[in-house]
C-alpha cells in the first residue's frame, strides 16, 4: 500500500537535528508489509501510520510509488553540520494526508505543520462547504503568517482535496445534500472518492491522520440528541491510525453532547481493536491522541470553550493554556519509528487534566493549601 523510505526528521519546535547514541536503528515501517532500510545511525527510518479505515484499505492496493521530490521540506541544517544530541524523527519522503483541516487554527492545522517540520509532503482534506473558502484563503496569503515553519520557511500543501466523512460512496449521499449550494461546483468528496483520487494521483501515502467531528446537536443533552444527530457523531468522529479524541469518552463533561461523548468512547474503542486487526494483518500502528481544550473555531461550537479553559488552568497539574502545537508535536512522534512500539493507545495531551479525580479550584480544598500559578 505505501512506499517506504529512510528518515532523519526534525519535529517542530525543536531543535532542528537530534540524534542519539552511535548505534544504527532498526525500525520495521508500520506500513502495508512494507519493508524498511537501515541507514546511519544519524537516521532512523520511519515507522509511519496508516489509515486502517476499510475504504482506504480497499483503494490503496497499488506497488508502490517511489518518487525523488518532497514539496514540503523544513530542516534548517543537515546532521552532518550541526552538534547532536537526542534523538533524530524525520518523516521526509514521506507523504501524509490529514482530514479535516478547515483554518489555520485548530489542532488539524498545528498537526498538518508538524509532519511538515519534519519533512512530510502534505495532502489535506477539508469538508466540503469550507473548501472554496479555505483554498482561495491559502491561496491568497491569507496564512501566511501561521504557515512559517522553524527554519522560516513557509510551508507547502501539495494538493487540498474536498471530503465529507460522513459519506462512504456517492449512493450514500442524501439528495438533499447532492443538491445543497453549499456542495455546488464540488466532486469526487465521499470517501471512497477521495481514496480513488489520492491513489491516482499519487499511488501512495504513509500516513493519515484524522482529524474529523461532525456533532450537528452537541449542544444538546444526550437525552435530547435525535437519532439521526446521534449516527452523525458517530459516523464522522471514528477511526484512522493518528485520531483526535476527547476526555468526555471517559468523563461526563456536562455540555458535551449530541452523542460526541459516545462517538470518542467508539473510537477509542475503535482504535484498540484496529490496532490488534491492523497490526497482525498489514504491522499498521494505531493510536488516538486526547486533547485538552483549545480556543478554535470548531471548539467554539459546544459553546463554553473558555470556561474548559479556566477550569483547566484551575485544575491541571500543570497550570498553563494548552498550545496546538503540542499535539502537532505528538502526532509528530507517534508517526515516527521512535513510537515504532506504541499501538492500541490513547495518548493525554491535556497538561495531566485527565489524571485529576476532583476540582481542586474547590472551596472545600481551600485550607490545603495546594501550590498554584495563579494569583
Amino acid at each position: 500500500m505505501v512506499a517506504t523510505a529512510a528518515s532523519s526528521l526534525q519535529i517542530a519546535a525543536a531543535r532542528p537535528c537530534i540524534s542519539s547514541s552511535h548505534r544504527v536503528v532498526k525500525a520495521r515501517a508500520a506500513i502495508l508489509g512494507a519493508n524498511s532500510k537501515t541507514v546511519s545511525w544519524t537516521k532512523l527510518t520511519s515507522a509511519c501510520n496508516v489509515s486502517s479505515l476499510e475504504p482506504f484499505l480497499r483503494s490503496f492496493t497499488s506497488s508502490p510509488v517511489k518518487f525523488n521530490k518532497v514539496v514540503t521540506k523544513a530542516m534548517i541544517e543537515s546532521c552532518e553540520n550541526t552538534p547532536v544530541s537526542g534523538l533524530p524523527i524525520d518523516l521526509e519522503g514521506k507523504r501524509a494526508f490529514i482530514a479535516g483541516v478547515a483554518d489555520d487554527n485548530g489542532f488539524g492545522w498545528a498537526i498538518t505543520k508538524s509532519l511538515a517540520t519534519a519533512g512530510a509532503e502534505i495532502l489535506v482534506g477539508t469538508w466540503v462547504p469550507a473548501f472554496n473558502i479555505f483554498e482561495t484563503s491559502f491561496q491568497r496569503g491569507k496564512f501566511d503568517e501561521s504557515r512559517i515553519l522553524p527554519d522560516g520557511s513557509l510551508m507547502e500543501i501539495t494538493k487540498v482535496y474536498p471530503l465529507d466523512a460522513v459519506f462512504d460512496n456517492p449512493d450514500d449521499v442524501p439528495e438533499d445534500i447532492k443538491t445543497n449550494r453549499r456542495y455546488a461546483g464540488s466532486t469526487n468528496w465521499t470517501v471512497q472518492e477521495v481514496a480513488e483520487s489520492l491513489k491516482q494521483d499519487f499511488g501512495s501515502i504513509d500516513i493519515l491522520v484524522h482529524s474529523l467531528a461532525n456533532g450537528p446537536e452537541v449542544s444538546k443533552p444526550l437525552l435530547e440528541t435525535s437519532r439521526n444527530g446521534y449516527l452523525a457523531a458517530l459516523s464522522a468522529s471514528r477511526g484512522s491510525s493518528i485520531s483526535l479524541t476527547h476526555v468526555g469518552s471517559e468523563r461526563i463533561i456536562p455540555g458535551y453532547g449530541g452523542g460526541m461523548n459516545s462517538a470518542k468512547a467508539a473510537l477509542e474503542s475503535d482504535t484498540r481493536v484496529l490496532a490488534f486487526e491492523a497490526g497482525r494483518k498489514h504491522k499498521i500502528r494505531v493510536n488516538t491522541i486526547s486533547a485538552g481544550p483549545l480556543r478554535s473555531r470548531a471548539a467554539k461550537a459546544i459553546g463554553f470553550i473558555d470556561t474548559m479553559i479556566e477550569y483547566s488552568l484551575a485544575n491541571a497539574p500543570f497550570q498553563k493554556e494548552l498550545s496546538a502545537d503540542e499535539v502537532g508535536n505528538t502526532a509528530a512522534f507517534l508517526a515516527s519509528p521512535l513510537a515504532s512500539a506504541i499501538t492500541g493507545a490513547v495518548i493525554f495531551v491535556d497538561n495531566g487534566l485527565n489524571a485529576m479525580g476532583v476540582g481542586v479550584d474547590s472551596p472545600i480544598f481551600k485550607d490545603l493549601n495546594i501550590p498554584s500559578d495563579r494569583h
